[in-house]
């Protein structure tokens, strides 16, 4: 199954196209937009087939030397005089540390086999029984690769009947719509309709829930913002919420969760993302802004529309109100969409974004243009990128697989929810889950019915 690519290296810089809405009540606007966005599709929805986006499960080329070939014969019956193979499947079960660091000392015709790639290659297939991985990167390294999927095979073992269950309902009014792990799963912040964000120690799980849970972020009671907290985004010990107040606030946790800037924008801020030299919004407006977390100016109002830091020549911001609250530096905004930002990534050379107006663009931070604009059949909710591949998943439920190949991306698969990557445990859950997040062991999730779930797996 393929998309159209649109056009790559498109010279056109991203001009402001300003659309501003008319002012509305920030709550129905929200409400309007989970009952447009967030509802089940259809039915009737045609599901590609299976058929149609699976690609043959990757099995050794022909060309390539098998692993049978590494063992020497040996003259004298014992474990050496058994057929390849059948040490293979010997070593399958057995943990694949203990082949790696144990076996591979025992003789030179264990080390051989252990060191081949060929070796971890076939047991990777043999323990996915599908097609892995979805993209084979050049130089892959199997054996890394293979000791890690078998982990967590392992921690999801027996349907996660391993796992341990906690729920933390005394913490949010209100649904949670947005979920974030921190320092290694450490700390949680949950975003909620209640308008507050709450800190989390998920070091303290099984204690007390008043240990759980640390504060909620802002000096206002019971509040952080003025309306929904839709989105949250880390840098170090620095994070930020976006909501449908308009507005982005950032957070110090090391200096106990006190907020050191503001951004007014000017519509709800629906996705964020957050790195080290910029912070990145999507709106409900369809814009896409960029500011520097570093340059903080002495401005509540940013402005809309297109603009240039001083660092860009001859180019001179335009004069900046000026009032007691420190914002970072307004670098760029863009109109990139048709319809409201729904997810949004950014690393150091691109800005990736997924509209409701079903398209996925992608911008070229150091070239300051856009790259390349895709149209597809269903609209991006979430994203995760790591060059090349970006994954992305949409309103139907489906999981979509990019790589970027000579600077632009291409659509290589499509994961409906009966495809491999198979099913490895399933968890029900009686309300509806919002958003989920994932790091280390653990697993958060937060649910329509106030409550923080939280899965913890065997180290």
């Amino acid at each position: 199954m393929e998309l159209p690519l649109g056009q790559c290296h498109d010279s056109r810089s991203w001009d402001d196209d300003s659309d501003p809405e008319s002012e509305t009540d920030p709550d129905a606007q929200a409400e309007a937009y989970v009952a447009r966005v967030l509802s089940p599709p259809k039915s009737g929805l045609a599901f590609p087939r299976p058929s149609q986006l699976s690609t043959p499960a990757v099995s050794p080329s022909a060309s390539e030397p098998r692993a049978a070939s590494k063992v020497s014969a040996v003259s004298e019956p014992g474990l050496l005089s058994l057929p390849p193979e059948l040490l293979l499947e010997i070593c399958s079960y057995l943990d694949a540390r203990l082949v790696l660091h144990v076996l591979s000392r025992v003789c030179h015709a264990l080390r051989d086999l252990v060191y081949d790639r060929v070796t971890w290659r076939l047991r990777a297939l043999h323990r996915v029984r599908a097609p892995y991985p979805v993209v084979e990167e050049k130089n892959f390294d199997w054996l890394a690769a293979c000791i890690a999927l078998e982990e967590h095979l392992s921690r999801w073992a027996e349907d996660g009947r391993r796992a341990e269950y906690f729920c933390l309902a005394n913490g949010h009014l209100a649904a949670i719509d947005s979920v974030l792990l921190l320092q290694g799963g450490s700390l949680c912040l949950s975003g909620s309709r209640d308008r507050t964000v709450n800190l989390w120690d998920l070091r303290q799980l099984g204690t007390e829930p008043s240990q759980v849970l640390v504060k909620t972020l802002g000096t206002k009671r019971n509040s952080t913002h003025e309306g929904w907290v839709w989105s949250l985004a880390a840098q170090d010990h620095r994070v930020c919420s976006g909501s449908w107040d308009s507005t982005v606030k950032l957070w110090d946790l090391a200096a106990d969760g006190q907020q050191f800037g503001e951004i007014k924008t000017s519509s709800a801020v629906l996705c964020l993302s957050y790195l080290s030299d910029v912070l990145v919004t999507g709106t409900y407006d369809k814009k896409v802004a960029i500011y520097d977390p570093r340059d903080r100016m002495e401005t509540r109002d940013a402005p809309t529309g297109w603009e240039r830091g001083p660092s860009r020549g001859s180019d001179i911001p335009p004069p900046r109100p000026i009032t007691h609250e420190a914002s970072p530096a307004l670098l760029k905004c863009q109109q990139l969409h048709s319809r409201p930002v729904l997810a949004l990534m950014a690393d150091d050379q691109h800005i990736i974004s997924g509209s409701e107006d079903r398209t996925l663009v992608v911008v070229d931070r150091r070239a300051n243009r856009v790259l390349q604009r895709l149209q597809l059949d269903s609209y991006l909710l979430c994203m995760s990128y790591q060059e090349p591949q970006l994954w992305a998943g949409d309103n139907h439920g489906l999981l979509h697989v990019f790589v970027n190949r000579n600077g632009c991306l291409q659509l290589v698969r499509v994961h409906v929810p009966t495809d491999p990557p198979r099913t490895i445990c399933t968890r029900k859950y009686d309300s509806t889950l919002n958003r989920v997040c994932a790091e280390g062991n653990l697993v958060v999730a937060g649910s329509g019915d106030v409550s923080l779930e939280v899965w913890r797996l065997p180290a």
